[in-house]
């Protein structure tokens, strides 16, 4: 009889148990964490990267901030420089009495570097647009790496998916207010 090893028992509950903590599009492409969230709440946005760039080491991110999502408030990783580009909004909106009319439009972070077998999240937090449920919000991402560039930056015409493009912008759907 051909008992199993204690180290070999540890090796499978820790593959076991990656699989259920990493979702398998997480290795896929740049993804979001979470993919609903009520309409005009605070949510916090993961971005995933599970992969570099045909096999070369991601040395930066850059997250256009979509229309609509304000206060916008970047995660600093260790080992990365963070950056924000701050333009008008299109649409002013109100926040503890104040009217705002700019704000964060693009975080970046850079100078980092995880290698194309490695994963990590890049995080911040924003308030998402009080819209209809069911609206989905696209949050464009640019990953450099050493060696190359992807762009995951396309946004589905009426009738596609995410599954019909190469680099598909990560998206979070909308849901009714609690």
């Amino acid at each position: 009889m051909i008992r199993p090893t204690r180290a070999a028992l540890a090796a499978a509950g820790l593959l076991a148990l990656s699989a259920a903590i990493l979702p398998a599009d997480a290795s896929a492409h740049a993804t979001l964490e979470t993919k609903q969230a009520p309409s005009g709440s605070y949510y916090k946005a993961v971005i995933r990267i599970g992969h570099g760039c045909d096999g070369s080491a991601t040395t930066a991110i850059r997250v256009r901030i979509p229309e609509g999502v304000v206060s916008v408030k970047p995660m600093p990783k260790i080992g990365w420089t963070l950056t924000t580009t701050e333009g008008p909004y299109a649409t002013p909106y109100e926040s503890h009495g104040k009217t705002i009319t700019k704000g964060v439009t693009e975080v970046t972070w850079t100078g980092g570097n995880l290698p194309d077998a490695w994963y990590d999240e890049f995080v911040f937090q924003a308030k998402l647009p009080e819209k209809p449920a069911g609206t989905v919000i696209y949050v464009p991402v640019v990953q450099e790496c050493e060696k190359g560039v992807n762009r995951w930056i396309e946004i589905p015409e009426p009738g596609k998916d995410a599954h019909d493009y190469k680099e598909p912008a990560p998206s979070v759907t909308l849901t009714a207010k609690p």
